[in-house]
């Protein structure tokens, strides 16, 4: 039967794969590579990279499935991601059943962990439900970049007796939960923490982590939170993408 790898490859530097990652890719024929278009060639060119590191016992080929962006017209936000992956959802599909022999092995590679804010793994589900072709699939956990981001600034990302909130830009808009202390923003374009007043707040950003254009600025919210911009908006124009991530840390009595 098909087998599929959807295996999580950090961060961007080749040596953040574990070993675990390093034996699949060892076992595939086909890597599938989904292309965001011209802007983002970086990504999928760090991913051939990787391939080209690690895949040295065996012939493999590359399938590139073109890709769509999210209809920001959508009745909802929730209806546009929908549509927006039922159309790479069937691009998976028609690749696998013309790409793949019936006994042979494909990787999709997963920018960080393949369980933290990434479709891969919910298509592959789908696919499986819908059985319109018969395959199974296996999950190889990367490293993310909330761990680089921890690593990269020496902290942790709890403290003694707390918790960990992990959320997205879209969700901080609404505001910094209440009986949350330290807060892992994600999937943040448009910059939500600049909104926040509270005084107490630290912030810890990071942008390409882990790669050579890594980006590190740390300090009180207020203070940072306008250089941040700045540096962001110059990086992405300079490189045409930008991902980042933060954790908004309060500073209270205990």
């Amino acid at each position: 039967m098909r087998k599929i790898f959807a295996i999580g490859i950090g961060t961007g530097n080749p040596e953040h794969l574990t070993v675990q990652a390093i034996q699949a890719l060892r076992r595939v024929d086909v890597v599938l590579l989904v292309d965001k278009g011209s802007e983002r060639a970086d990504l999928k060119q760090i991913r051939r990279e990787i391939c080209e590191r690690y895949i040295d016992n065996r012939a493999h080929r590359y399938v590139e499935l073109s890709d769509t962006t999210r209809d920001p017209e959508a009745a909802s936000y929730a209806q546009g991601v929908e549509q927006w992956h039922e159309r790479r959802l069937v691009a998976y599909e028609r690749a696998i059943a013309e790409e793949l022999a019936e006994d042979a092995c494909a990787a999709i590679l997963v920018w960080g962990d393949p369980s933290l804010y990434d479709s891969t793994l919910r298509l592959l589900e789908l696919m499986t439900r819908r059985a319109h072709i018969a395959f199974e699939y296996e999950l190889i956990p990367g490293i993310s970049s909330p761990q680089v981001l921890a690593a990269r600034h020496k902290i942790a990302l709890n403290r003694v007796a707390g918790a960990v909130h992990i959320t997205t830009g879209r969700r901080l808009a609404a505001g910094l939960p209440a009986e949350a202390d330290d807060v892992v923003v994600m999937l943040d374009g448009a910059c939500a923490f600049r909104n926040l007043t509270e005084p107490d707040l630290e912030i810890y950003w990071g942008a390409y982590l882990g790669t050579e254009h890594e980006l590190l600025i740390a300090g009180p919210l207020q203070s940072c939170k306008d250089e941040i911009e700045r540096v962001r908006s110059a990086a992405r124009a300079e490189h045409g993408w930008i991902m980042d991530t933060y954790l908004l840390r309060r500073n209270r009595p205990r």
